[in-house]
């Protein structure tokens, strides 16, 4: 195998945990409609179950594994801790990704109790209407009184530059980096406060010294939290006004995809990432088009919001940012596929970039007929439960290494790292 067991990563959580009845919910509730907790509701329950179940029952994997929460950033502090592991040499694909569900009532009373979901009584009364237009509720930076709960489930595939061209992969594009700040003292634990700041500037700052300034400037793009609360449209929009003066940008294009899905918590900055390689892809960035006009308290002197699409043409980078109760706090920067593709070739030469092209098209073709395969529904779900499991007698050790069945083997010549100290 071209990647050893140890250097494979799964790292997934889940930011409410698992609160239907086969999980925290039915732990809680069982003993009061009178019937005892099972044996599997507290492991089930658990928020790194997303990525417990794609080690076992997707890719068999033995490698190293993590479940990180961080509120509604949860999966760019995953993003973030496969990015780490990946610069530092220590894996060479990881999996990364937030499955947040299932939203059961009590989460969403919850919800409602901080008074941060849309009712349809203020929807209505925000149009000045009889009844309201479920079709706008979710209203980033427009007039608007609260953000609508959804589900989700996103992940991404990082791969170590040098592999994904061995085998061909189709990049889509790349995460150099992820930035990560709480808010120090806080009156409210659920208020925003100074860590988006550091996140977004520290972001910014990252892509410009890869890229340059002009890129920065002229062919990038930011997917903003946006989360159609009235505190965030200003506090967001003050924040990304106030770091794209600094870095001289003059009118910086801003979206957000929580007006087409809704606000899927932990997941959320997985949809803002995955809208964001669309736009890369296609050169648009989608207008909030649930709005039909920006609020008046929204700070954008310096910053371009739409209620329709921007033709922008070929883009460099887009800036995902992410604002979680608490303090949880994350931006990255994400690298287009024609720079990504650019930077391989930098590094490794035109003639190992030439071979990587050519495989890169057997790629999308395999791709394009899995995707086909999907659509018609002739490609069964992988779902490894009962394939035969690796036991004790299947496990060799020895002094040079750690040997598993399908000539899988991870070395023990461990270099000292700390060769300064001993």
């Amino acid at each position: 195998s071209r990647v050893p067991p140890h250097q494979w990563s799964v790292y997934s959580a889940s930011a409410m945990s698992q609160m239907d009845p086969e999980g925290y919910g039915g732990l809680m509730q069982n003993p009061m409609t009178g019937k005892r907790p099972t044996s599997k509701q507290v492991a089930l329950a658990l928020p790194q179950m997303p990525a417990d179940f794609i080690n076992a029952y997707v890719l068999g994997s033995v490698g190293f594994t993590s479940s990180i929460t961080g509120a509604c950033a949860s999966f760019l502090y995953n993003l973030a801790a496969a990015v780490s592991r990946m610069r530092a040499g220590q894996c060479r694909v990881a999996v990364v990704g937030v499955s947040e569900a299932p939203l059961v009532p009590e989460i969403i009373e919850g919800y409602a109790a901080m008074n941060a979901l849309a009712t349809d009584a203020n929807l209505a009364r925000l149009d000045g209407a009889d009844a309201a237009d479920l079709t706008r509720a979710s209203r980033p930076f427009g007039d608007n009184c609260g953000f609508t709960l959804a589900e989700s489930a996103q992940f991404v595939v990082l791969m170590a530059d040098a592999l994904a061209m061995e085998l061909g992969a189709d990049v889509h594009g790349a995460v150099p980096d992820v930035f990560i700040a709480a808010d120090g003292v806080k009156t409210s634990i659920s208020a925003p406060g100074p860590g988006n700041y550091l996140t977004m500037a520290r972001a910014v700052g990252c892509a410009a010294a890869i890229l340059g300034d002009e890129a920065v400037r002229q062919r990038s793009f930011v997917h903003a939290h946006g989360s159609s609360t009235p505190k965030n449209r200003v506090t967001e929009s003050l924040i990304l006004d106030r770091v794209a003066g600094a870095f001289g940008i003059e009118t910086w294009p801003v979206t957000g995809i929580k007006s087409a899905v809704g606000h899927s918590l932990g997941a959320a900055s997985g949809d803002q990432l995955a809208s964001a390689l669309g736009s890369f892809a296609w050169g648009i960035v989608p207008g909030i088009k649930t709005i039909e006009t920006v609020a008046n308290d929204v700070a954008r002197d310096h910053l371009d919001i739409r209620c329709t699409d921007l033709d922008a043409g070929p883009l460099d980078l887009a800036f995902i940012n992410s604002k979680g109760f608490g303090g949880n706090n994350a931006s990255a920067p994400v690298i287009s596929a024609g720079c990504a593709a650019r930077m391989l070739e930098r590094r490794h030469g035109a003639k190992a970039a030439a071979r990587w092209q050519a495989l890169r098209d057997n790629a999308r073709a395999a791709a394009a007929d899995y995707d086909a395969a999907m659509r018609r529904g002739t490609l069964p779900a992988i779902y490894r439960y009962g394939e035969p499991v690796i036991g004790d007698d299947d496990i060799g050790v020895s002094r040079d290494a750690v040997t598993l069945p399908g000539d899988r083997s991870v070395a023990l010549g461990i270099a000292n790292p700390y060769p300064d100290m001993v």
